[in-house]
Parts: structure tokens; C-alpha cells; sequence
């Protein structure tokens, strides 16, 4: 038997089985970096598949053993996780900006690993983003189809009547694109008067600017967006900067759609159901906090009779205006 690797028909490989997932996909799932990364460590020959070198990323694998990058195994991708995170105003919803400006990674705990937005927010827009390690929960979560509401707070310059916004129900067409349904209200009546309003807007499609583009079609000017819910997901009191990870037995009753019909391909492994991860129900204490430090009991070796030696039997033995 040879000892030679064998050879990688890539072509033949990126013809085959449907089930089976671009290596640059499965990298990715892993966490060694995003898609564009890899190809580049791919054009770099810092990948291998069974001995040998890959030169293209169009070869597709149904799992990855045998992948070395730089040397080493990659480890098998984590079951799928979400985060939901305060983005904070002034921030850009992307992984690098050439001009240096400060992005939402620049707010994440290293332990989180490599981890994606689920949708964007622009830079003046805060409140509510859900990052997630799996691909394809973050399209999932995206389409339109799926039909996630997003709530926002906004608050508007300009006078506002309950017309303008009732109109928005049946949808409105902006220069050519059209939005879907749109539920916006007065969170309290405008003072009369007064230059600014909040609102709450409610949409389904989440297009580019959505929000604004209403607002300033109905001749308002947004001086201020926070994201409150996404889908089943809330902000809540998450501080600004802040993550918090949705527990798995959430995310599974909130999403089952998802765990349900979700592909379970090299690039996405399968969604097992783990309720041993799930955190228990702790046992109710009994016991009166603080009741074993402040007494105890035990037995008098003369009598058999139990007594009292904590601090609050020796409060009850001592005479009065001994504050030793």
C-alpha cells in the first residue's frame, strides 16, 4: 500500500454530493475565520486536506477530518449559540473599518470566538443586535419570510399625527422601493408645541434604513433609534456595550422552526437536543439565611442534654453592661 496521499479532484469534489459544504464554509463554522479569510489562507497554502495542499476553495468536504490549517487539526464547530448585545450609537455594524473608526467587535469578550451580526444597524443607531456562531440561524433569522418583528423607540423632530402613522399600515412606497406593513404609534401625546416625539415603529422586512426613510418621508427628522425586540428576542436592561447569551433551552423554545427544518450539513452540524447543558432548578434552602453561623448546638458531655454555644446563646448568659 502506498504511503502517498491521496490526490483532491477538486472539480469532481465541487460537483458532488449536494449534501456536502465548501471547505471555506466549514472553516468558517468552525471559527477559523470568515469566508474571504479562508480563501485567502487557501491562496496563501496554509491549508491542507489529507496531505496535501489545497489551491482552490471550490473543494467541497463532508466533514473535516484530515483539514490541517497551519499545521494543526481545526476543532469541530460548537453547537449553535445567540447573544444579544447593546450596540452602542457611534459604532459600525462590521468586523474592520479602513478609517479606523470603532466597530461593535470591539465590544465583544474574546471568549465568544468568531461569531456574526444578525442583520446590520447603522452607526447612529443603537439598542438591540443578535450575534450568533452559526451562519445559517443568522439567515434564518434575516428573511423576511420567517416574519421576526423589529421594534424600535424613535424619537422624531417634527409634528406627528395619528393620520400620518395609521397610513403606514398598508405599507409605502419610497422612490421606487416599497416597504411592507408598518406599526407605528405615539408612545404619548405630542405637548403642544413641542419639537420631538418618540414613537414606536414595528417592521417585518428590516430593508436598508427602513425606519428613517418612513420618517423622513412623512417629513420628520429621526434625531434618535434604539432597537428594543427582535423576534422573540428583547433588549431588556442590557447595558450599552453590554452581551448576554441566550440560554439553549430559550433558544430552542423560541426558534423550533429553525432546530426543526435547519440543514444539518458539514457547515452546519446537527442541532442534537442537549437538555443535560440546560441550567436545573435549584432546591428551595430551608434553612434561614445566616441560622449556622449565629447558632449552634451541642451535646453537654454531664447531662446528654443539648445547648446553646453560638453568639446568640452568649448574648443571652451575659450580664448586663459587660460589652466585652
Amino acid at each position: 500500500m502506498s504511503d502517498n496521499p491521496p490526490e483532491i479532484d477538486t472539480d469532481t469534489q465541487a460537483n458532488g454530493d449536494e449534501s456536502n459544504d465548501r471547505i471555506a464554509k466549514v472553516l468558517a463554522r468552525a471559527g477559523v475565520g470568515s469566508r474571504r479569510e479562508i480563501e485567502r489562507m487557501i491562496a496563501d497554502g496554509r491549508i491542507s486536506l489529507h496531505g496535501r495542499t489545497l489551491e482552490s476553495p471550490a473543494i467541497k468536504i463532508s466533514g473535516i477530518d484530515g483539514i490541517l490549517v497551519d499545521g494543526s487539526p481545526v476543532a469541530a464547530p460548537e453547537r449553535t449559540k445567540l447573544w444579544r448585545f447593546h450596540k452602542r450609537r457611534g459604532t459600525l455594524t462590521t468586523a474592520r473599518d479602513p478609517e479606523g473608526r470603532r466597530t461593535v467587535f470591539g465590544d465583544l469578550p474574546a471568549h465568544m470566538g468568531r461569531v456574526v451580526t444578525v442583520g446590520r444597524l447603522d452607526m447612529n443607531t443603537e439598542g438591540l443586535l443578535l450575534l450568533t456562531n452559526d451562519g445559517a440561524l443568522a439567515r434564518w433569522l434575516e428573511l423576511p419570510d420567517t416574519g421576526l418583528v423589529r421594534r424600535y423607540r424613535v424619537r422624531v423632530h417634527g409634528r406627528v399625527t395619528d393620520q400620518q402613522l395609521a397610513g403606514l399600515k398598508d405599507g409605502i412606497t419610497i422612490d421606487g422601493t416599497h416597504y411592507g406593513a408598518i406599526d407605528a404609534a405615539l408612545e404619548t401625546a405630542q405637548k403642544q408645541g413641542g419639537a420631538n416625539a418618540w414613537l414606536t415603529v414595528a417592521i417585518r422586512e428590516g430593508k436598508n434604513r427602513e425606519v428613517r426613510r418612513v420618517m423622513e418621508h412623512l417629513g420628520l427628522s429621526v434625531n434618535r433609534l434604539i432597537r428594543v425586540d427582535y423576534g422573540p428576542f428583547s433588549l431588556g436592561s442590557l447595558p450599552a456595550g453590554g452581551t448576554a447569551q441566550v440560554p439553549e433551552k430559550q433558544l430552542r423554545a423560541c426558534l423550533p422552526d429553525f432546530f426543526t427544518d435547519a440543514p444539518k450539513t458539514a457547515g452546519t452540524p446537527e442541532k442534537t437536543h442537549t437538555p443535560s447543558r440546560w441550567a436545573k432548578a435549584k432546591k428551595k434552602n430551608t434553612v434561614r439565611p445566616g441560622y449556622k453561623r449565629t447558632r449552634t448546638r451541642t451535646t453537654d458531655g454531664d447531662t446528654g442534654q443539648n445547648r446553646d454555644t453560638g453568639r446568640a446563646a452568649r448574648r443571652r448568659t451575659r450580664p448586663r453592661g459587660d460589652k466585652k
